[in-house]
């Protein structure tokens, strides 16, 4: 008991990436100062411009809204204290630091996965009963599924966090991961990690499993739908109004199910995935959704005319 006070006053060390060589560590570090200025830079940009636009204030742009607000909160829980702790050779986070990183992380992961489900709906409606589309995602339905993904997000994540840190912490303070991962410190744990592990699944089931199985089955329609449209413009518009959603999709639940639900992985494997969906997601969801979007290049477009940027 007194050594697992002791670790948890003294809180632990992030071991991030320091097992690999001065000069790659280095290299990290500059990669990931990139990814989260194009991550900050971007998801802002996004924000501002489906913001002061009018003709982009749609359901399906009030969502990715949320999904900018949410990307760059991801970014700032882990990459700020990853490039620091690698720059300066700090990598000590105290416990309640450590607590509140992970409960942070899995809150803003949590709503990023629960907000693509709700926009893979909103690409239903929108397609597959497009008359009914203003009825169906009015502004308090729209409001109420975004209250909905943050409040999953909150609550699973509060959950989780708070039955990590009931374990007793007494076989190391050292952490194998660059930020405050559930599997990374059960390892750690001194204590029987069995019901922890269960909730831990049955979350990741609930929050990766159910809402990808809903995608792909809303995607089934879609594609049903669009196929039967006679008009290959409009199999193209239709089309391509969804094709940035589901590379967004693949991207997150690829990693992420990778990390969570496969079997324990290695240690080096684990990290590879999570920079991908801790780095990378919100690195890369602007630019797909930018790139692929007419309305948001039109919209981007006729703001830098005006001197906004």
């Amino acid at each position: 008991m007194q050594e697992h006070n002791l670790t948890l006053e003294s809180g632990f060390l992030l071991l991030g990436f320091s097992d690999v060589p001065p000069q790659l560590q280095m290299f990290l570090s500059v990669m990931f100062i990139f990814i989260y200025l194009i991550s900050m830079i971007g998801n802002l940009m996004i924000f501002v411009i489906l913001t002061v636009d009018p003709v982009l204030h749609t359901p399906m742009y009030f969502f990715l809204r949320n999904l900018s607000i949410v990307d760059i909160c991801l970014a700032n829980v882990t990459i700020p204290k990853t490039v620091s702790g690698s720059l300066s050779n700090d990598r000590y986070i105290s416990s309640s630091g450590c607590a509140a990183q992970m409960f942070l992380f899995f809150t803003f992961g949590i709503t990023d996965c629960v907000l693509l489900a709700v926009m893979a709906l909103d690409r239903y409606v929108a397609i597959c009963i497009p008359l009914r589309y203003p009825t169906i995602m009015n502004r308090p339905m729209c409001v109420q599924l975004a209250s909905v993904s943050w409040t999953i997000g909150v609550l699973c994540s509060l959950g989780m966090t708070s039955l990590t840190f009931s374990l007793p912490f007494c076989r190391s303070h050292e952490i194998p991961h660059f930020f405050c991962d559930i599997p990374s410190l059960m390892k750690l744990a001194c204590a029987d990690t069995i019901m922890t592990e269960v909730v831990t699944t049955a979350s990741s089931v609930f929050v990766l499993i159910m809402p990808f199985v809903l995608i792909l089955i809303t995607y089934t329609f879609i594609i049903s739908k669009i196929m039967k449209i006679q008009s290959s413009k409009g199999r193209q518009k239709a089309a391509s109004t969804c094709a940035s959603h589901f590379a967004s999709v693949l991207l997150l639940y690829g990693t992420t199910m990778l990390t969570y639900v496969q079997p324990k992985s290695s240690y080096s494997m684990d990290r590879v995935f999570s920079v991908c969906y801790a780095f990378f997601t919100p690195m890369l969801n602007p630019l797909i959704y930018s790139l692929r979007n007419k309305d948001v290049k039109g919209a981007f477009k006729k703001q830098k005319s005006l001197n906004i940027f």
